[in-house]
């Protein structure tokens, strides 16, 4: 059984009191779900854990659809996570995945991309376990029960969460915890874009890794910059609110390849490779001849690019002024950028699904009555979530006000989390 632990030791393992940071009833609630686990893994392993971890979603506050085109961004950790039971296993790595029917099971004697785990859990494991060895670090098999309540699907990035969460099962059970959070969000975009096959940026790994509200600029993406900045989200009285808008994520791949592409053949007009490399200057004094070479989409994605990337920056600053009230007027253009450069709200291909549309307008109706708040597109767009800040006064009303045409289970209240990816202390 795990109970609280209240010992004032120094230790790198995070105590639940200080990761989850609230009431005793809600930490309450975490000793229950990691004893589940735990009870769990004694079960099927028939052995109880060792280690115990967890890792945080994310979410992104600003940079819409900029990282892939070596810009900024903002980002921060939720109090939601991938929390993980663990010991030690020789050469093997077994994972048993809450949800999962089947088990995922890695052989560490072979690190090669196997073409049939494409697209599969496993190819991660063996990614993630591969790049370590290439960067010369220990690796060795493990045990573990993994749960998770960052949704799929949600824009709160589950699948870099659960890497981030593997990458540091291996860096504690067998690097002494050495490795910097920097660098196991990097092996985990290897391990997503070598041998998931999935082309992903690094925004969101470093936000799980990392924690805390972080900036990144990735106009030097092998060592982008992150700086971790020092804002009390909880003293705002304000939450974080995440609508998921009940669309369908498939046939999006086309829209979202656009994007970048798109930016890229403005960049491209310029003699650049990426559009943070052209200034909003020479973009506009090139107008008229870009729309012989490009679409008008293409230049209106490029000025939403530039314009996005300085937001970030102003964002930066008025967080680092505690500023919250010009914080929450750059959210607003931010949302508003999206939805008419940017374009990424709805598929052109299915007009009369907007499900992302309605959302926005919605809660731009009740921002505007109430005078307070704002709200955006979160993550990759066309569909899926929005994101709102509200202050804790308006919560209970805008949940009714909402709920009224999507599910209540589509709507999450969250607050940011000051740690990143760690091992947990338990008793």
């Amino acid at each position: 059984m795990i109970t609280l632990n209240t010992e004032n030791k120094v230790s790198t393992k995070i105590r639940l009191e200080d990761l989850y940071n609230s009431d005793r009833e809600k930490i309450a609630e975490q000793v229950v779900r990691f004893n589940n686990l735990s009870n769990t893994f004694l079960k099927i392993f028939n052995i109880k854990p060792t280690n115990y971890f967890s890792t945080p979603g994310r979410t992104e506050i600003s940079g819409n659809h900029t990282d892939h085109n070596l810009g900024k961004v903002i980002a921060a950790s939720i109090n939601l996570d991938s929390i993980a039971c663990v010991t030690q296993n020789d050469s093997i790595v077994e994972i048993y995945s809450e949800g999962y029917e089947n088990h995922f099971v890695v052989k560490l004697d072979s690190l090669n991309v196997i073409g049939s785990e494409v697209g599969a859990t496993n190819s991660l494991i063996r990614g993630i376990a591969s790049r370590f060895v290439q960067l010369g670090y220990n690796i060795g098999g493990f045990k573990a029960c993994i749960t998770s309540d960052v949704l799929q699907g949600s824009g709160l990035s589950s699948s870099a969460s659960i890497e981030v969460l593997i990458g540091t099962i291996f860096n504690h059970l067998y690097n002494e915890g050495k490795i910097t959070p920097e660098e196991i969000a990097k092996v985990g975009q290897y391990a997503e874009n070598i041998y998931f096959k999935k082309p992903c940026g690094l925004m969101d790994q470093m936000a799980c890794a990392i924690g805390g509200i972080i900036s990144i600029d990735f106009s030097d993406p092998d060592n982008p910059a992150v700086d971790k900045l020092d804002f009390e989200f909880q003293s705002t009285n304000y939450k974080l609110v995440v609508v998921d808008t009940e669309g369908s994520h498939s046939n999006l791949t086309e829209d979202y390849a656009a994007i970048p592409s798109e930016m890229k053949q403005v960049a491209n007009y310029f003699g650049k490779e990426y559009c943070s490399e052209i200034s909003f200057e020479e973009l506009l004094s090139k107008v008229k001849s870009l729309r012989e070479e490009v679409s008008d989409r293409a230049i209106l994605r490029a000025i939403h690019f530039l314009e996005e990337n300085k937001r970030v920056d102003q964002q930066k600053d008025a967080l680092k002024k505690n500023n919250f009230d010009k914080f929450l007027q750059l959210v607003n253009e931010s949302g508003n950028s999206s939805f008419k450069y940017l374009q990424n709200i709805f598929s052109p291909k299915e007009i009369e699904r907007q499900e992302v549309s309605l959302a926005l307008a919605l809660s731009d109706i009740f921002i505007k009555q109430n005078g307070k708040g704002a709200c955006r597109v979160h993550g990759g767009g066309f569909a899926g979530t929005i994101q709102l800040f509200l202050p804790d006064d308006l919560i209970e009303d805008y949940n009714k006000f909402i709920t009224k045409v999507f599910s209540k289970n589509s709507v999450k209240f969250l607050s940011l989390r000051n740690y990143g990816s760690v091992e947990v202390k338990l008793d």
